[in-house]
């Protein structure tokens, strides 16, 4: 593949003042020009932009890709690749593998696995501690060495306030963001759903908001004595965006996301016992999602992440407490989206700050560019072309979405990331 020339999309990079109809011109690795004069044109491959839009690559904050340890429900070659040809050029991967992330082989192994993908880029969260455990810390600065591009304890809370602080102030040592998702081990343990009415009626053990919010505030406390630069994923309470608030009231430099489950669906969306709707944190109340989303819209909070957690078929179809928790996001990710911005709720550039800019600033990446010599990191979707979302047809291995059956609106056309680009064939 050589160069490659996109005709008259409207381009739509609000961090740059550009939003206009335009050519772009660019090879793999490399932008060439906006708007080329037709020498530097030919001989390239043309690809008809009228009507389509060409955005920022998204970034999704939380993609399990299930390698290594679960290679039965999905891998890194086949997420990556779905993320990709979803509009998603980079997918961050928490620790929570088997074995875990805390060690500089396992960090190895998947940044060599992804880089083969020729997929998504894949950034890793290191561990915060041994095997995400109670006992002793991880060496932070040999996972960094190794390429991990923050710490944390998602997929496992940290219990152990003492070894906690030390986490956080050795993160803070090393100038490391930590990544944190407020959970209390204890409170709601064994629960698998929101407590409150419907959880009762259905006769599920019920987790409180509580859980996450008494973590949040301790955790909120100990980042102020550390000073570490902190970000909490996967809020699923209103109570959890008043702490964060408050929080940065204070002075305090923390972001915070939401998951798109949490921002469209509440409690009732697991009757009668839907598999798939079984999610950690749970689904809460009518309330709690339509703070979430206001929060989401207004900027309280940084951004919006899909939780891909791909399962096999087999994971759902269990008694519900029995089943795994977890959805698969990235095929439904761009559409939940994009639907805002077609009911007015989001503008289109505040779309992109929330799912693609604003990641960026959590994880300390570049804002994607369109000057001579920048690297390409960009989607062409067509954002009126609506689909049903259909499992059959969902680029993941992971067909568990709560999703299923929404008609939702985007398809994306061309995706580039580096040298990687993908093009949608007829």
């Amino acid at each position: 593949m050589n160069r490659i020339l996109i005709e008259g999309a409207l381009v739509r990079f609000p961090h740059l003042g550009i939003d206009r109809i335009a050519n772009v011109l660019f090879a793999p690795g490399q932008v060439l020009a906006l708007d080329p004069d037709a020498a530097r044109c030919q001989g390239a491959e043309r690809i008809d932009g009228r009507g389509r839009w060409l955005i920022p690559g998204l970034v999704d904050l939380a993609t399990r890709l299930r390698e290594p340890g679960a290679t039965h429900k999905a891998d890194i070659r086949s997420e990556a690749t779905a993320a990709l040809v979803n509009g998603i050029t980079h997918v961050v991967l928490p620790p929570d593998t088997r074995p875990v992330v805390d060690s500089t082989a396992v960090v190895e192994l998947i940044l060599r696995r992804a880089r083969d993908s020729r997929g998504a880029t894949v950034h890793v969260i290191g561990a915060l501690t041994h095997g995400l455990g109670e006992d002793s810390l991880a060496e932070l600065g040999a996972l960094r060495a190794a390429g991990c591009i923050a710490v944390g304890n998602i997929g496992q809370p940290l219990s152990n306030t003492h070894l906690l602080r030390r986490a956080l102030q050795y993160a803070a040592s090393l100038d490391m963001a930590v990544h944190l998702q407020p959970v209390d081990p204890h409170i709601g343990a064994g629960g698998v759903a929101h407590e409150g009415r419907v959880a009762a009626l259905q006769g599920l053990p019920g987790i409180p908001e509580t859980s996450e919010t008494l973590a949040l505030s301790r955790d909120l406390m100990l980042i102020e004595e550390s000073g570490v630069r902190a970000h909490f994923g996967r809020l699923s309470c209103a109570r959890s965006v008043s702490l964060l608030s408050a929080a940065r009231a204070r002075g305090l430099k923390v972001s915070a996301d939401v998951a798109m489950p949490q921002i469209y669906l509440n409690e009732h969306d697991v009757l009668p016992f839907r598999s798939d709707a079984h999610l950690l944190p749970p689904l809460r109340t009518s309330n709690d999602r339509d703070a979430l989303r206001e929060a989401l819209i207004s900027g309280e909070i940084d951004a919006v992440c899909s939780d891909h957690q791909p399962h096999d078929p087999d994971a759902k179809l269990k008694p519900f407490p029995a089943t795994e928790p977890g959805a698969s996001g990235l095929d439904s990710f761009l559409g939940l989206g994009l639907k805002l911005v077609h009911e007015q709720r989001m503008s289109y550039a505040d779309w992109i700050d929330r799912s693609s800019l604003a990641p960026r600033v959590i994880l300390g990446l570049p804002a994607p560019r369109l000057e001579p010599d920048a690297a390409p990191d960009f989607v062409l979707l067509d954002p009126h072309a609506e689909h049903t979302l259909d499992a059959a047809a969902m680029a993941s291995r992971g067909k568990n979405t709560p999703f299923r059956g929404w008609r939702l609106p985007g398809r994306v056309d061309m995706a580039a990331i580096a040298d990687r680009v993908w093009i949608r064939t007829p």
